[in-house]
């Protein structure tokens, strides 16, 4: 079973802008990354579909909401009644919560027990599908740093933020291959897989 990670990111390595809150869940500016998607849906149809199609996904708290320390039940998540992801979710926390069921299949379930029990729990979820690292940035440093994703889709956008989240800054140890590459306007998606031992 593979584990992918779709992260957009700025040309400058970000992949979230500084001060992130409720009206900037990017960050400040984090909203030229997705520009691909809202203004060219059409030429990026194939990469936009490619990040819905997983059986489960994994994502870390700030990701899920803006708030910390104890949960506010009242809060869904970002993307109200019928969030996106139509999968089983799992979201990394220090603070247990109640499954949350969504309509169109979404599920949340909060993990409070790190990264590979979320992941041990998304596997058992997905079935034959791929387990998706859905973010933020936080989330897929570590799963990058273990060596547990093994492909990682960059969604490069024509943009600089300058400042903010870094993707893969001390990440050294971090070897990937290339697979592909395909230009377009806003954006530049760039497929690799973790490389393997020799």
């Amino acid at each position: 079973m593979t584990v992918t990670c779709d992260m957009m990111v700025s040309e400058d390595g970000y992949a979230a802008g500084v001060n992130q809150s409720l009206e900037h869940p990017l960050g400040e500016g984090g909203e030229r990354l997705a520009r691909w998607r809202f203004e060219r849906p059409d030429e990026n149809a194939a990469e936009i579909a490619a990040i819905a199609t997983a059986g489960a996904y994994i994502m870390g708290r700030n990701m899920f909401g803006p708030g910390r320390g104890e949960w506010d039940d009242e809060w869904t998540g970002w993307w109200g009644d019928d969030p996106p992801y139509h999968a089983p979710v799992f979201v990394l926390t220090h603070y247990p919560r109640a499954l949350l069921t969504m309509k169109g299949g979404t599920s949340f379930t909060f993990v409070t027990a790190g990264i590979e029990s979320a992941l041990e729990q998304a596997r058992s979820a997905a079935g034959e599908r791929e387990v998706a690292i859905a973010g933020g940035v936080a989330t897929a440093r570590q799963y990058l740093s273990t060596g547990l994703i093994d492909e990682l889709r960059l969604h490069i956008a024509t943009a600089l933020l300058r400042a903010g989240e870094p993707l893969l800054a001390g990440l050294d140890d971090l070897k990937l291959e290339k697979l592909s590459s395909v230009g377009r306007e806003l954006v530049t998606h760039v497929t690799y897989r973790r490389a393997l031992p020799v």
